[in-house]
């Protein structure tokens, strides 16, 4: 597949996968796909039921199915933050195409994440949203082909800016 034939969104929980997802797929004209929504439909259960039911680990392994079950061309993908902790999912995603890591400081993934508790979010009990961001964060940069700041943006101006960041890729290459 075209390095560039999809653009995969990954970030921490709360980074704004979904929502820079839609917007950047109407600017583009291209589908957008959400892989917890694809999780959600495969067991007919949000995220948190499937975490507090299942456990962490069948949780991840499900994820990385659905995720490598992904074979599309010219879509925007948002992923679940917690896709970066497995590195065979992750070499699908980046053979899918371009990966964009959406770079959210601490303090403000820590507001946004007030629902941690019902957010369908991979964590272990005795952890923080500071544990999980410093665990991750390297991971989102290691993986990523673009970070993409988001610091004083509204989710359309970060759109935008992936957008245009994709245009000067000369599109699919």
């Amino acid at each position: 597949m075209e390095p560039c034939s999809n653009i995969i969104l990954i970030g921490m929980p709360g980074s704004g996968k979904s929502t820079v997802g839609r917007i950047l797929a109407e600017l583009l004209g291209w589908p957008c796909i959400d892989t917890d929504k694809l999780i959600e439909a495969r067991r007919q259960k949000d995220l948190q039921a499937i975490l507090d039911q299942d456990g962490i680990g069948a949780f991840i392994r499900l994820e990385s199915q659905v995720v490598r079950a992904l074979k599309l061309s010219h879509h925007v993908i948002a992923t679940g933050g917690s896709v970066v902790l497995d590195q065979v999912t992750m070499q699908h995603l980046r053979d899918l195409g371009c990966v964009v890591y959406l770079d959210v400081p601490l303090p403000k993934i820590e507001r946004r994440l007030w629902n941690i508790k019902t957010r369908g979010i991979v964590i272990k009990k005795h952890q923080s949203i500071r544990d999980i961001y410093r665990i991750r964060r390297p991971l989102y940069e290691r993986y990523a082909d673009l970070i993409q700041p988001t610091t004083g943006l509204s989710a359309q101006q970060i759109a935008m800016a992936i957008c245009d960041w994709y245009r000067q890729q000369g599109k699919p290459k």
